[in-house]
């Protein structure tokens, strides 16, 4: 009996040998079980750039909920909100009840991860750097993490494809980008920004140097910097009363860009994103430069 049972083993472990094909189609049922759990996932972003990436790759139906950055595409005004990133409670993430929240990683506090982690939600922190390497570094992340790498590929190859478009500007323009929420609350952007990378990214210099971050606009320091062409946001434009607002703030009309009403504007998260649109806003403001 013994030598009958040692047999029937040494067999099936034959057959298990002779037929490798068995345990490959295990293998890839549980990874197409994996991919369909992973395409069931709710999602909570809490970064407009992330959030736009996720629409590209085509899981923004996964989306529950996302903070106020998130403007992009439309369809993100009918997702609840969280407010800001700096803000957000745990509580309001934990009440849309996400698999995955995905932020980037100097974003998230260390206390507001570590209540998401306690509570068994996955978090997924990305860096960005601001450059094209960046933006596509970023893609590249979300789309194996999404199972979305095809069309991650696609993104990274528009990016190149848009970059390619770049014009040399011969007499390198000087230009400031001012953050606006009202007259009254003017900032410029200096170095390590990321319209201080936008700003070279398209061939001009930035006006603001020698410092880094950003702070509160004087006219001494406007007329000082001189740049040829002032960049804002549409949001910023239109919260200092358009046009006439622009040229009305104070030094601006002793400058090369108020005298020639050189004033850029664009939308926010398209011009400093840094996410799939990237290559088409550096070159839209490279060719808004090369045209003074």
């Amino acid at each position: 009996m013994k030598r009958i049972f040692s047999a029937v083993i040494a067999l099936a472990l034959f057959a298990t040998a002779c037929n490798p094909s068995s345990s490959k189609e295990k293998q890839a049922e549980e990874n197409t079980q994996e991919v369909a759990a992973q395409e069931q996932q709710n999602i909570v972003s809490l970064n407009g750039t992330i959030t736009e990436v996720l629409y590209a790759l085509g899981k923004g139906d996964q989306i529950v909920g996302t903070d106020v950055t998130s403007v992009y595409p439309e369809e993100t005004s009918e997702l609840p909100k969280l407010g800001h990133v700096n803000h957000i409670q745990a509580e309001g993430i934990i009440s849309l009840q996400p698999d995955v929240v995905y932020a980037l990683e100097n974003e998230l506090s260390p206390e507001l991860q570590e209540q998401l982690k306690s509570t068994g939600i996955e978090l997924q922190l990305y860096p960005l750097d601001y450059s094209l390497e960046g933006a596509k570094n970023l893609i590249n992340a979300l789309g194996k993490s999404a199972n979305a790498e095809e069309k991650a590929s696609e993104l990274i190859a528009k990016i190149d494809e848009d970059a390619a478009q770049l014009k040399t500007l011969e007499n390198q323009p000087k230009a400031l980008f001012i953050y606006a929420r009202g007259v009254g609350n003017l900032l410029v952007a200096g170095e390590n920004t990321q319209m201080d990378a936008m700003i070279k990214m398209a061939g001009a210099k930035n006006a603001a140097v020698g410092f880094e971050g950003f702070k509160p606009l004087t006219p001494e320091a406007l007329v000082a910097a001189n740049p040829d062409a002032i960049i804002m946001f549409d949001s910023g434009k239109h919260s200092v009363q358009s046009e006439e607002g622009t040229l009305s703030i104070p030094g601006i009309e002793e400058t090369t860009a108020g005298k020639n009403n050189n004033i850029i504007t664009m939308e926010g998260l398209y011009l400093a994103g840094f996410g799939p649109r990237v290559g088409s806003a550096m070159v839209e403001l490279n060719n808004a430069l090369a045209n003074l």
